[in-house]
């Protein structure tokens, strides 16, 4: 046990503080206090000693130097079995330092709220890092609190064991610190070295733990789920979901509602999608979200069974029986659900129900891939179709209505699996064709899972047509109107087959692989 006789206490959050310090009164515990943190504390009729009078040396440098003081570091990391150290300690007048309470300076919230360089230097914390890692490193001897939720913890441990706190407790904490400043410091390295290279040398990225899951892709697998701690709190994704009922989300589902949530990103207008191991089988506009989720399910509705649903509007009643009605579902995700939804969604116990209000953009930022030993990084693929540069490339001229269908297939095969193939018509897709070796094994394929529906439809490729074999392909379906990226040695070939064919051709200049 580490008996708590004297704790340091320096914060930029004061969350909780007073109340915590008051507690620690109780215990009869004396506080050492710096500057504001200080002040707080005496305005609330706290006892405190000023780290100025303990240290007996000033503030200095504006306050860049004030607790870097041997007094307050050896303090911290004498080591209580060492009598040397002691005695050392005493010949000095140092008294020992029993709790270190310190949060950094909020440097990363001034990214986000992108401060002036000069001022975001000023928020690089030196003394609060410091004394973290002494008392850290003795944490067999001192207890250092990093984060006001960790205050009642350690309150309720000193009233289980009249004033002590358990060394295994005091381990965890150490351990918390040294993620902390590791984390904390790869902040800084990534700010100031954004405008020299956009791949780092040496990456530091953090994470925390929001769950564990009940198993990986498979039964036999162990999973967390985690939240990168970005610089901007404006970044949000399906980690900051809210689930309104249903059974626990697995690895699967998450994986799958994050592809449904990036793909609805790419309309403003009502669409639904529904999703199946990480590939839509059905996309869908509509000027009603009940009609473009009827339509998404139409598309294929035997693979829709068990899928996920992604809509980008509020769920009301009417569209809440509408689902329902479709059959067997996993999860439905989307920006809200009224009270009739929610009731209505009730009566299917395990169907999982998301609530997440930001699908109206996609993030910029990075890509990570595993590999074995490693990760590959990229940046986000957040191109959208520029028209200026879409170029139409047969006589024959796509018609209005074509162009925005073609728009539309467009924006799905960005998020479907390649080789990727979808055939669309009146704003909903028909047929698609995913993760495929070859492009024409994945028209056939959205061929025959389209049927009727092909003919007269609008084909998108995620990347360029390397032989003639897609576009005859779809002339024996009865397409319409083609885009592609264009870029292949065929690509005159193809244009001429196209002619003759009478099927109008755009080329997009980008291509939108998924591995």
């Amino acid at each position: 046990m580490i008996k708590i006789k004297r704790a340091l206490i320096s914060v930029s959050d004061k969350t909780g503080i007073v109340e915590f310090a008051r507690q620690l009164n109780k215990f009869d515990v004396e506080i050492i206090s710096t500057g504001g943190t200080a002040k707080l504390l005496k305005k609330n009729n706290i006892a405190v000693v000023e780290v100025a009078d303990y240290t007996g040396f000033p503030e200095i440098l504006d306050g860049r130097v004030k607790t870097l003081h041997p007094k307050i570091h050896a303090g911290l990391l004498a080591c209580r079995r060492n009598q040397r150290h002691l005695k050392a300690l005493k010949k000095r007048g140092i008294n020992l330092i029993d709790m270190l309470v310190v949060n950094l300076y909020p440097f990363e919230e001034g990214v986000s709220k992108r401060g002036k360089t000069e001022n975001l230097v000023e928020l690089i914390d030196i003394g609060g890092p410091a004394m973290l890692r002494a008392a850290a490193k003795n944490y067999q001897s001192v207890i250092c609190l990093s984060a006001p939720s960790q205050y009642q913890m350690i309150l309720e441990e000193l009233e289980r064991n009249a004033g002590s706190i358990r060394e295994k407790t005091a381990k965890n904490l150490a351990a918390e610190v040294f993620c902390l400043t590791s984390y904390y410091d790869g902040v800084i390295h990534r700010y100031l070295n954004k405008d020299i290279a956009e791949f780092p040398q040496e990456l530091n990225f953090g994470f925390t733990k929001i769950q564990r899951l009940r198993y990986g892709e498979n039964s036999h697998q162990k999973a967390a789920l985690y939240k990168l701690k970005a610089q901007s709190s404006k970044l949000k994704g399906i980690v900051d979901a809210r689930q309104i009922q249903g059974k626990d989300l697995s690895f699967n589902n998450i994986l799958d509602l994050n592809s449904a949530c990036e793909l609805l990103k790419e309309f403003k207008e009502p669409t639904a999608v529904i999703l199946k191991h990480n590939n839509p089988c059905g996309v869908a506009q509509a000027q009603r979200i009940g009609l473009a989720f009827l339509n998404a399910w139409r598309s294929d509705s035997l693979s829709a069974f068990g899928g996920i649903v992604g809509l980008n509007r509020g769920i009301d009643l009417n569209t809440a029986k509408i689902i329902l009605g479709a059959g067997f579902l996993e999860c439905i995700i989307a920006p809200g659900f009224t009270q009739g939804a929610i009731e209505t969604f009730a009566r299917k116990k395990n169907l999982r129900i998301i609530k997440l209000s930001c699908m109206d953009k996609s993030n910029k930022g990075y890509d990570f891939k595993r590999v074995e030993g490693g990760i590959l990084l990229q940046t986000k693929d957040i191109e959208t179709l520029n028209e200026k540069t879409l170029q139409v490339m047969t006589k024959k001229k796509p018609t209005e209505v074509e162009l925005r269908t073609l728009k539309f297939a467009w924006k799905v095969a960005k998020h479907i699996r390649s080789n990727a193939i979808v055939l669309a018509k009146n704003r909903r897709t028909v047929g698609i064709g995913a993760g495929q070796p070859s492009r024409i094994d994945a028209l056939i394929i959205a061929k025959r899972k389209g049927g009727s529906f092909v003919r007269n439809s609008c084909l998108a490729s995620d990347g360029f047509l390397p032989k003639p074999d897609t576009v005859i392909e779809a002339h024996k379906s009865g397409v319409r109107a083609i885009i592609q990226p264009g870029g292949s040695i065929a690509d005159q070939e193809i244009i001429n087959l196209c002619d003759k064919f009478k099927i109008a051709m755009v080329m997009t200049g980008i291509r939108h692989f998924k591995h």
